[in-house]
């Protein structure tokens, strides 16, 4: 059975996050004090144990110019001993539904392990993010620059993102998670992480491109296995998007990984 976390079941996430991840006290107290909550994580019970979980936060992404609210699935895990069995799998389908009722058209998420790609793209996910080579601006000498100031961190540090396209932006709240995180493990030199996406809405998504890109005129038929809202003609012409209307000359056949790719570039 699939159900929300409460204050009963929180214990049992933490003990599942620790048996599978195996991550330090320290870090998990910062990351259950800032990200972890009860509305934003399902669990697969059986009977009263709790086998199989994952959280959803919320971000905003900034998507052809515009900022769309997101899910990034953390901590998706399974008991070593209930695996094989399908419940992940469920807590993602179950996650696609939240998603919809919620008004969020993407989901976002960053394999740990080589394996999990193909997992993921069982479930419509595909690869839209490329590994870093270059580090990120340093969260340390930022800090050093307003020591006195961590809003004012903030304020920079959100200054380099913002503006930028295919960009997850973090709230104030977000990046004093990062801080505490970083200051934790000595500020290590970071760089963007390999990640995947997955559609919702894929007709939300369509209208923010076709706005972007107003001279653009093509249809396009897709194919979405699992969300059969996303199966469907679209025609994208003059800034508008149209689901079944008439065809433009240029045609494209794609399922919704291939799509998503291309939207993202």
């Amino acid at each position: 059975m699939i159900q929300f976390a409460d204050d009963t079941t929180r214990q049992l996430v933490w003990d599942m996050w620790k048996t599978v991840f195996g991550d330090p006290d320290d870090y998990m107290e910062i990351y259950f004090r800032h990200k972890y909550r009860n509305d934003q994580t399902l669990l697969y019970m059986e009977g009263n144990k709790a086998v199989a979980s994952l959280q959803m936060l919320p971000y905003q992404f900034t998507f052809c110019g515009t900022e769309i609210p997101v899910i990034y699935l953390s901590g998706v895990c399974t008991l070593p001993e209930y695996r094989g069995k399908g419940y992940s799998r469920q807590l993602l389908m179950k996650s696609f539904d939240i998603a919809a009722s919620r008004d969020i058209p993407l989901i976002l998420l960053v394999p740990q392990e080589e394996w999990l790609l193909k997992f993921y793209d069982k479930q419509g996910f595909i690869q839209t993010f490329d590994p870093g080579t270059e580090a990120l601006p340093s969260l340390n000498d930022l800090l050093q620059r307003h020591s006195e100031n961590l809003y004012t961190a903030y304020r920079e540090f959100d200054s380099l993102f913002r503006y930028k396209d295919m960009t997850v932006q973090k709230s104030f709240d977000d990046f004093r998670a990062m801080v505490e995180e970083a200051a934790l493990f000595g500020f290590p030199p970071k760089k963007n992480l390999m990640g995947m996406a997955r559609v919702i809405d894929l007709q939300r998504l369509l209208s923010l491109f076709a706005d972007q890109y107003p001279q653009t005129s093509f249809s396009v038929s897709v194919q979405d296995e699992l969300l059969k809202i996303n199966s469907s003609s679209f025609t994208i012409n003059r800034g508008k998007v149209e689901r079944n209307g008439p065809p433009a000359e240029t045609l494209f056949h794609f399922n919704i990984r291939k799509l998503t790719q291309l939207l993202f570039g």
